[in-house]
């Protein structure tokens, strides 16, 4: 199945490629209007391929299900019906059928609406549209194909018919392809998809079908295109963050439930139709109507070079999901999930980046350390040249944001300082032989620089209550290795780690805790110094009590973490 999606994917590309070219002439359906941007195609396609990179992890979880109930309950599970050009041709429609009801559930029941959103969040319709596809449809979405195990329907044959279904889909997310005729009133088409796409009150949650429009005219939900559509959501997701994308209304949801007294409305807004509430809801926490003049169009701007970037950024991530889908079949789940996982951190960082929320040395660094990790661990070569490099690129991303604000005042040498010490000590962990005490030294270096930098504009330990309870942290944290120390040298030297690291911390919570809405960065620096103790700690039980599984992929992801929120939050307070 994987395999295919490679295959198919230049195909999809080339079709995509020859859409934007005719949407360009004068004669096309869409002349003068803009239904392409490069940063909602990015996005559209980022999530596909996340979308992909999760149904590798899932399917054995939804695929799982389907085979245990087949082998269990199935009615009629003759493979040579099934396989048999009029079994396929059955098997089909089944599928349509009950993807037509998983895809009415999307609209009309708030948990599937939380998954089906994402197909829905561009404010374009072209075929990237096609491609953006949720990565938590998996969770609940195999209850509507229960009946097709029941039934009989081969876990093979349901497999293609699902791949079958999914493929046609992709041409009628077009505006280029006007009204077909007597094709408009059996199957689903380009006309019939734009409604469904649309955000207008006559269109809302209308025309489910997959490949057949008949169900919507069997069950009372077709409309016809009649006035031009407006794509969306009605409330507007405002991000290129896939990875937020995915859980936006899952939040949403959850803050809802939170905040409502009523128990039986905390469960029935989850069943109820999207934006639902109740009357005490209303009252205490009211929703603005929707209005089409209200929709915004969300496009942050982007110079020519910043689109190359995330253009190239983006190329680069789909190489990366084509070459690991290729791969996949021969991978350990876990090899799988940390593929995943590295990729995952690259497509959320270059949607930060379109965003404007992050310099491009930022997303360099964010995937030169996810690289960094991955290497670490066996699983690609490069472990010596990424390593370092996260680093390097760090401090070239402080030095490069200095600059650009006209100076280089002592916040940012402290912040460098802390950042070389810190490559410093990276260098001694990772060279054969035991260094483990001059990475020691240099890493309680770099601390000592990270407690003046967070001394900055700041009392000593502003919060005493910080103070006391990071620092009872650490006398825990040293108890637990004190047993596997032996060395009276190693003793002190890793006791003197823990007191820094622990100062650490709570100079940047306590600077947190005073600075509060002055300085929204601050929470992030105390939340990567508390991470940072995380990392230092795995460190240590890895190393002196007993093997942590997959120790490289936590020590070095909570380490990188921790650097990039202080290195990108850090600021010097304005007063």
């Amino acid at each position: 199945m994987s395999k295919v999606i490679v295959f198919a994917t230049p195909v999809f590309l080339l079709l995509i490629a020859l859409e934007l070219l005719w949407s360009r002439r004068q004669s096309s359906r869409t002349a003068g209007q803009t239904p392409y941007r490069l940063n909602d195609a990015i996005n559209s396609i980022s999530l596909g391929m996340l979308s992909q990179l999760t149904g590798v992890l899932s399917k054995l979880f939804s695929i799982g299900i389907y085979v245990l109930v087949f082998n269990a309950l199935a009615l009629y599970p003759d493979m040579s019906f099934w396989t048999t050009w009029y079994g396929v041709l059955l098997a089909l429609v089944f599928y349509d059928f009950c993807y037509y009801w998983l895809h009415r559930a999307g609209h009309v029941v708030a948990l599937f609406w939380a998954a089906h959103v994402v197909h829905h969040q561009s404010q374009h319709y072209n075929l990237t549209t096609a491609l953006r596809q949720t990565s938590t449809g998996f969770l609940f979405g195999w209850v509507f194909y229960i009946p097709m195990a029941l039934a009989g329907v081969p876990p093979e044959v349901f497999g293609a018919v699902a791949l079958i279904d999914l493929l046609y889909q992709f041409w009628v997310h077009t505006e280029q392809v006007g009204k077909l005729g007597w094709f408009d009133r059996v199957f689903c088409s380009p006309s019939n998809h734009r409604v469904h796409h649309a955000v207008n009150d006559p269109y809302i949650d209308k025309n489910y079908g997959g490949i057949l429009i008949l169900w919507d005219r069997l069950f009372g939900t077709f409309r016809e295109e009649t006035e031009p559509c407006v794509y969306g959501t009605r409330g507007l997701l405002n991000s290129w963050d896939p990875l937020w994308a995915n859980v936006d209304t899952y939040a949403s949801l959850a803050k809802d439930s939170w905040r409502t007294l009523n128990w039986s409305d905390k469960i029935k807004l989850w069943f109820k139709p999207p934006g639902w509430q109740s009357a005490e809801m209303a009252r205490t926490n009211p929703k603005p109507p929707f209005t089409l003049a209200s929709v915004t169009l969300y496009n942050p701007p982007l110079s020519t070079p910043q689109q190359w970037f995330a253009g190239l950024q983006f190329l680069l991530a789909m190489a990366a999901v084509l070459a690991f889908l290729w791969h996949v079949d021969t991978m350990s789940f876990t090899n799988s999930a940390i593929w995943c996982a590295a990729i995952a951190a690259g497509l959320w960082a270059n949607g930060h980046f379109m965003q404007g929320k992050l310099h491009m040395l930022e997303v360099l660094a964010v995937q030169s350390g996810a690289l960094a990790t991955v290497a670490a661990l066996g699983l690609m070569d490069g472990y010596m040249v990424f390593k370092p490099l996260t680093m390097l690129i760090a401090i070239a991303f402080v030095a490069t944001r200095a600059r650009s604000i006209g100076a280089t005042g002592q916040f940012d040498i402290l912040l460098m300082v802390a950042l070389v010490f810190s490559l410093i000590g990276d260098v001694f962990l990772m060279l054969p032989g035991n260094y483990f005490i001059p990475g020691l030294a240099s890493f309680l270096v770099a601390h000592i620089f990270y407690i003046a930098l967070f001394r900055q504009g700041q009392t000593w330990f502003p919060s005493k209550k910080a103070l006391v309870s990071v620092l009872a942290v650490g006398v825990v944290m040293y108890g637990i290795v004190w047993g596997g120390l032996g060395d009276p040298v190693l003793k002190a030297a890793v006791a003197a780690y823990v007191g820094v690291i622990s100062l650490m911390a709570a100079q940047a919570i306590g600077r947190a805790t005073v600075q509060g809405s002055q300085d929204a960065g601050a929470g992030w620096v105390a939340l990567g110094a508390c991470v940072f103790m995380v990392s230092d700690s795995l460190i240590a039980i890895n190393k002196f009590v007993t093997p942590v599984a997959l120790s490289s992929l936590w020590i070095l992801a909570t380490y990188y973490a921790a650097q990039l929120l202080i290195v990108h939050n850090a600021r010097m307070p304005k007063y």
